[in-house]
Parts: C-alpha cells; sequence; structure tokens
C-alpha cells in the first residue's frame, strides 16, 4: 500500500490517440483527452454512483499480465516522467503525478483532470514513464490507464513541490503535513472487518481531480467507490499546510444491507512499545507507525489507549453517541525512542476524525492484528455506526480528517506521555506506571481506577521531577482472569483533568 504544458512530438501524439480512441486534444505529457470533454459536476458523481449500485458489480479491467506478473524491484524502477507532471509548467501551485499498474496493483483507474467545468480522462503515452525494458512501454500503453496518482503542493518551501497526498491501491490513501514522512493510510470504507467470512475491500474506481487557480491552496478530488456491497461519491477538499487536512463528503448506495461497515477507517502499523515490548532483540526502543488510539466521545471525555501487537486477533469497541474525534496517533516524536535512521517514526503523522453533523449511536472500533513484521499494516480503526444501513438507500456523512503531529484536543487537558506494564518486584502483580503532563502537585490529585476482572490492588501517586509532572503506579491482580481491562482517570475532586487511559491487558 504505498506512491503537462508545452509542444509535443508526433510520435508521441500518435502513440496517445491509438492507445485511448480519442479524435481531439493531447494533454501535455502523452495523455489524450476529448476534445471538448464532458460536464461534470458532484452531481456527476452522485448520479453515477447511484446508477452503478442498481447493477451487479464489475469488476475493472486488469492490467496486461505483462505488468502484473512484475516483481517489486522491477515494478518500482518504473516511474512517472518529472518533466510530464500535470500542470508542472503552470503557475498553478498544484501538479499531479501517476502511478502505472503493475506488480500488486491490478486494476487500471480511471483518472480524469476537470477545468471550465468539463471533465477530461488522462491515457498513458509511451513515454509518460521511465522503465527499465523498452518492451513495458507498449504493455503500459496497452494498458490505457493507471494505478493512482500522488498531489504535490509546495509544503515545505515555496520553490519545491511536495508529495502531499497519495491515492493508490482499492480505496486507500494517504497524506503528510509539514515537515512529515508518509506512514499510516486512510480508506473510503471498511467492510466486515475481522468478521469470520472475511474482509471486502471497495476500490476507487475513477477519479476526477478538479484545477485551482494560481492563487488556490487547496484542491478538490472526486472519487466513485465501489464494491460487491456498496457504491458511494466521495469529494475531498484538500487543504496541504502545517497541519494538513481533507474535508470529506460521501453518500453510500447499498446494494445490500451493511450491517458491518466502518466509517473514516484509519490503517497503521504497531509491531512493539513501552507497553508492549518486542518477542525478540532489536535495538530500537519502539517500532510503530502509530502508539494509540486516541477519542474524544460525544460527552468530551478523552481516552488514550496504547495500541499492542497481540497474539491473537483482538477487537475492541468504545460505544459512543456522535463523537467529537478519533484517530490513531503517534505521540512519541523524539529520535532516542526510535532510533532508526531510514524509517525515521518520529516524522511519521497522525490521523484525526472529526465528524461533521450528527453520527448517532455506534462506536469506535479497534482491530488489532498479529505480526512479526514492520512491514504489514495490522491496526485498523474506524467508526461502526449501531443501526445497519439497508440495502437500496442512501446513506450520508462527512468529516475532517487532518494529518498532524499530536491530537488536536480542545483546551487543556493532561496527556499520558508514557505507559508501560511491568511486574511489582513485591509479589509478582502486573504493575502500569503512567506518567501525565498534568502540572499540578500529585497530593492534590485522586485517581478512578477500574478492573474488568479481578481487583485493584495499589495505586500510587507520585511527582515526576524528571518530567515536570505526574506518574501513577498501578497495581492489579487479575484473578486468573486472561483479560482484563484497565481504566485509569486521574482527577481533582470529581474532576477530571487529564486523559482516560484504557488499556487490554493479556496474560502471557
Amino acid at each position: 500500500m504505498t506512491d503537462l504544458l508545452g509542444s509535443l512530438h508526433s510520435r508521441r501524439d500518435a502513440l496517445a490517440l491509438l492507445a485511448g480512441g480519442a479524435t481531439g486534444a493531447l494533454f501535455p505529457g502523452g495523455a489524450a483527452w476529448a476534445e471538448d470533454g464532458t460536464p461534470f459536476s458532484r452531481q456527476t458523481v452522485l448520479d453515477l454512483a447511484q446508477d452503478v449500485a442498481r447493477r451487479p458489480f464489475q469488476e475493472p479491467a486488469p492490467a496486461p499480465a505483462a505488468l502484473t506478473d512484475l516483481d517489486y524491484d522491477v515494478y518500482r524502477q518504473i516511474r512517472y516522467r518529472k518533466a510530464e507532471a500535470i500542470w508542472g509548467a503552470s503557475k498553478t501551485r498544484f501538479s499531479i503525478e501517476l502511478f502505472a499498474p503493475g506488480f500488486l496493483y491490478r486494476d487500471l483507474i480511471d483518472i480524469s483532470v476537470v477545468e471550465n467545468g468539463r471533465a477530461r480522462p488522462l491515457v498513458i503515452a509511451a513515454d509518460s514513464f521511465d522503465v527499465p525494458d523498452a518492451g513495458l512501454a507498449q504493455s503500459l500503453v496497452q494498458a490505457g490507464k493507471f494505478a493512482g496518482f500522488r498531489l504535490h503542493y509546495p509544503l515545505n518551501r515555496p520553490e519545491y513541490r511536495d508529495e502531499v497526498v497519495v491515492f493508490q491501491g482499492a480505496s486507500y490513501f494517504r497524506a503528510a503535513s509539514a515537515g512529515q514522512i508518509f506512514g499510516l493510510s486512510a480508506r473510503g470504507l471498511a467492510i466486515d472487518t475481522a468478521q469470520p467470512d472475511g474482509e471486502e475491500f471497495p476500490l476507487f474506481r475513477r477519479f476526477w481531480i478538479e484545477r485551482p487557480s494560481a492563487q488556490d491552496e487547496a484542491i478538490v478530488v472526486h472519487a466513485l467507490l465501489d464494491s460487491e456491497s456498496v457504491a458511494g461519491a466521495y469529494r475531498f477538499g484538500i487543504y496541504p499546510s502545517r497541519s494538513t487536512a481533507m474535508e470529506v463528503e460521501a453518500a453510500l448506495f447499498p446494494r445490500r444491507t451493511l450491517d458491518h461497515v466502518g466509517l473514516a477507517p484509519l490503517t497503521s502499523m504497531f509491531l512493539f512499545g513501552s507497553a508492549d515490548g518486542p518477542d525478540r532483540p532489536d535495538y530500537r526502543p519502539a517500532v510503530h507507525d502509530s502508539e494509540g488510539l486516541a477519542v474524544v466521545t460525544g460527552h468530551d471525555e478523552a481516552i488514550w489507549r496504547p495500541l499492542m501487537n497481540p497474539a491473537t486477533l483482538q477487537v475492541s469497541a468504545l460505544l459512543d453517541r456522535s463523537p467529537k474525534g478519533f484517530g490513531l496517533i503517534q505521540r512519541s516524536r523524539a529520535f532516542a525512542h526510535y532510533p532508526d535512521l531510514e524509517a525515521d517514526y518520529g516524522r511519521r503523522p497522525s490521523a484525526w476524525v472529526e465528524p461533521r453533523g450528527d453520527w448517532a449511536d455506534g462506536h469506535v472500533e479497534l482491530v488489532e492484528i498479529p505480526t512479526d513484521v514492520e512491514i504489514n499494516d495490522n491496526i485498523v480503526a474506524y467508526w461502526q455506526p449501531k443501526a445497519p444501513i439497508p440495502a437500496g438507500s442512501r446513506y450520508d456523512f462527512a468529516y475532517r480528517l487532518s494529518w498532524p503531529n499530536a491530537v488536536p484536543y480542545r483546551g487543556r487537558l493532561a496527556r499520558v506521555t508514557f505507559s508501560g506494564i511491568g511486574q511489582r518486584l513485591l509479589d509478582g502483580l502486573p504493575q502500569a506506571v503512567l506518567d501525565y503532563d498534568i502540572d499540578v502537585p500529585a497530593e492534590r490529585l485522586t485517581i478512578s481506577a477500574a478492573a474488568s476482572a479481578g481487583s485493584i490492588r495499589e495505586v500510587i501517586l507520585t511527582d515526576n521531577p524528571k518530567t515536570g509532572g505526574v506518574r501513577a503506579l498501578l497495581t492489579f491482580d487479575p484473578d486468573g482472569s486472561p483479560l482484563v481491562e484497565l481504566r485509569v482517570q486521574p482527577r481533582i475532586g470529581d474532576t477530571a483533568i487529564g486523559e482516560t487511559w484504557l488499556y487490554r491487558w493479556l496474560a502471557a
């Protein structure tokens, strides 16, 4: 899951026209388009999604075998030519680079550019990509379409257009803010995740990218989502910045009743960290794209749930009504926490979802999947509505998705800066250690602590002179239970002054 202006040569023109069957102008960079294009608006995608949902799902056309049979090392050598970037030579601050089909990316995706209210499809030409083998160029022309695209924008310095957003593979996309590198991904929709009969992966099969003006600092991307169970119309208003954000609007048209659907799904990797150490020796104290799940409930309770890499599949549900926000967060940023020069986990983005409108009853679901390698995404989080979405209906939802360094909480609320699990030396009972960035003395605090099984044996609060905050030591007795859900919240009187720490303890 991962990454056109000027004169054209007659050879490129001829090949592109043959590939696309176009009879009009050519988009610079070798992508053919119809001379006048077709009228386009948001309603175009809504009407198309509704129409598609009335018919059985059809798989998109596959790329030629010469491309899908490629291994990773060869595929990664196929690179879109920087000089051919769409709008690359214009005054528009954004530009587009395209991904070739091949390797794991078998589906041919339609991508159109919208200018002046008219959509024009892009088609691969013989010299759209640098290729390691001349024969691959003809296979790409035969394919004609792409596997996805990436948006570039001057995010970190005005003279260079950084790669800020990527759409590639099923309905996956990812983004970065200023100073970050790519990490976790988002998806358009999750269906039947962690269900016994297996997960369904909807895909974005068509995209329309609106050309911004030279002054615009935002861009709009439309997408048609499709799968066996549902079709959908998506609109992404994308705002690259110090904290890149997306305003997402979606309308779903289910072919069948959706009993287990995940809205605004996020996908990440957690191998090990302070509360869940490595299974084998590793020089790094932590390896993860995301450290914890954060939730702000509809009642304004802030929850922090450290992630784990369990021995067996684990699913957790946090019941709520119309949550204020949730996300997968990379909280620790210091290089010493992940002294990995190549992966540089301290620069990976967090992802934060803020629902728009009333999302009603449901729960934030967290899925944690065992993995023994850091290249596997094994963490999924999303909102699941309580009520199923009926077949034949229209279901609208909207949210703001940002890619910050930290949770954008409103107001001042103390955060968990470290948590770990160990054993009390006295009797070997499990013990949780939590550091909060609370700026009041420990003697003024109380801790509300609960365990789903067994009992809480002891809670000790002490000032932490190393951090300037407060440390809580919580000892509990599982009393033979293989699973204990822990809940800890610091208070002054009856008022919560810090996050609620949740943790699922599992017996070894």
